[in-house]
This record gives C-alpha cells, structure tokens and sequence, in this order.
C-alpha cells in the first residue's frame, strides 16, 4: 500500500490524477457530489453527476476506522457514528483540523434533535481514529475534501452524506432481521433504493419521527419532526414508489424464509480488511507514521483486529 504523507499539501488541492479519472467518466470537477457510508464493509464512496445528468459512482475509499456498533448515534460518549442523511455545506469543512481535515457530518440533524439524540463534532477526518468519526486516513481525506470542495465552489449548495449500517441489500437486511434497529433500517433503506433506482440524489423530509423521501406537501415541508405527516401534493413518482415497495415485500419474504443468524458484536468499530493488514505488519505505531502526518495513534487497535466481519 503505497502512502506518502509527507508530500500531502498543507491545504489538499484535485490532483491532475483525479481530474484524468473524473474525465474519462464524464464527470466535471465542478459537477454535484453526494456521498455513501456503509459501516460493515468499512468504505465511503464518493458519487458525481456525469454527462448523463444523474449521479454515477466515481471511486470507492477504504475507510481506516470507525467506532462502536452497527447502529445509530443516539447520544454524547456512546462512540457510536452515525447512520441517516445528511447536508454538508461549505462552512461545515475544516482545513485545519488536527487529523488533518475534515467536514462536519451535521450531527444531530433535524430528526436527531427533535428525538432528543445528543452528540457534536462528528466528522470525516483523517488519520485512523474514531471516537464516533468516520476516519479515512490523511491521504484518503484529502483526495475526498478536494473533491467535496470543489464541488461546493462550482455551485452546489450542500451535499449529502448517507451513512448506512451496511450495503442495504436484501441479504445483508435479512442477516440481520432480529436487530433492534431494524425498523429504523428500513427506512433508511427506502432512501438507499430511491437513490440505486433513479441515481439521483433523494429529497430527505421528517415527518412522524422518520425520515421521508422524495415527497412534496401541500403546506410546504413539515415543521415537526415528530408530528404526523400533513398531506402530500399529487405527483408523486408512482413508478419510483412501486419499485420501492416491491422492495419491502422482498424483506417481508426473505425475512419470514430466513434462517436464524448468529448475532455479530464489534468489540468497537470496523477497519477495511487492507488496514487490517497493514496494521498487522507494521503495528499501531508504524501505521500511523504511514497514514497521519502527524503520527496520530490508532484508536483501539486490538478492537480493529477483532472485527467480527474480517475476512
């Protein structure tokens, strides 16, 4: 795994590497972005809006460390990151943060706080140390906060970040079917198929202590998060709402087949499998001397190598 921290630039800039590969895909470096988070298989990816006009899956970053259990953060100290939809606008990043730099998730969003979910200063970062971060190390950080920044210069307003459990397929959904978070992982689900149907980013609204997507309402977008939802203008993308529901029924089915699963418990937090590696051949110290220019220490390292789900 070649990494050169020292040659990272003060504050990270696109790369004539990544301009080449937005290129041959069609993509501008000014074009939307919107990010995915998925915490079981330890990676973020990066998605941009190419020639075609909707969203097409630019790269795939392993993500170094992230802490607690698959779940979402529902409070101060519980080291858990979070899971939901979120909008990161340009005040929101930081190119002087001490894990290099970073952006603000924007933890508790408007149905967190309205649920009484407590907790700030959940970020993005660098480095590979999660206290409910998602840490992608300081060379990883820097290629996404270039890319998110310069979307955000060309014009676009906010971008979303979705973080998820897992891959929301039916499979991964059917493992883990007596989870308690399953209800509140199917909503988000509803949200991960709209976005995998049309490739366009999901308009997120909070109504009766949930999200809801891609709705448009009568009096405009609902003021209580957890009042019950006023009423929808017609319009609705019929087509969108069958696919989704098709899909829901998928769950009912492989959830009434589906065998018993044993229960996965992270001793605290996941690590993608190639810094695992990595933390096994060279040690806590030595990995962080490769991927932090500051040598900052990996967090917990033993729980990163106790991963339920390394392979």
């Amino acid at each position: 795994m070649a990494m050169d921290v020292a040659s990272l630039a003060e504050t990270p800039k696109l790369s004539s590497k990544v301009k080449a590969e937005m290129s041959k895909k069609k993509m501008r470096p000014e074009s939307p972005v919107l990010v995915r988070i998925f915490k079981q298989e330890s990676e973020l990816e990066v998605w941009k809006v190419d020639a075609s006009g909707r969203y097409a899956l630019f790269k795939t970053y392993p993500m170094c460390r992230w802490s607690g259990k698959l779940g979402p953060k529902t409070k101060s100290g519980d080291r858990q990151a979070p899971e939901g939809f979120y909008h990161v606008s340009a005040g929101m990043l930081n190119p002087n943060s001490q894990y290099y730099v970073s952006f603000n998730l924007g933890y508790p969003n408007r149905l967190e706080s309205a649920l009484g979910y407590t907790g700030e200063a959940l970020m993005v970062h660098g480095a590979c140390s999660s206290s409910g971060c998602y840490a992608m190390t300081d060379q990883g950080v820097g290629e996404i906060y270039a890319i998110v920044q310069k979307a955000l210069e060309g014009g676009q307003e906010r971008f979303q970040v979705q973080a998820y459990p897992f891959r929301m397929t039916t499979e991964n959904m059917a493992k883990h079917k007596d989870d308690p978070n399953m209800s509140f992982w199917r909503t988000l689900k509803e949200g991960y198929d709209a976005f995998a149907f049309t490739k366009r980013q999901p308009k997120v609204s909070v109504c009766g202590g949930r999200y809801v997507f891609n709705k448009e309402f009568m009096d405009g977008e609902p003021d209580d998060p957890l009042a019950q939802c006023p009423a929808t203008v017609d319009g609705t993308d019929t087509e969108l709402m069958a696919k989704i529901g098709a899909e829901q029924k998928k769950l009912d089915a492989a959830f009434a087949g589906a065998a018993p699963v044993s229960s996965f418990s992270y001793s605290d937090g996941g690590m993608h499998p190639s810094f695992r590696s990595l933390l096994k051949q060279e040690g806590a110290k030595g990995m962080a001397a490769r991927i932090s220019r500051t040598k900052y220490p990996v967090s917990r390292p033993e729980a990163a190598l106790a991963d339920p789900y390394d392979d």
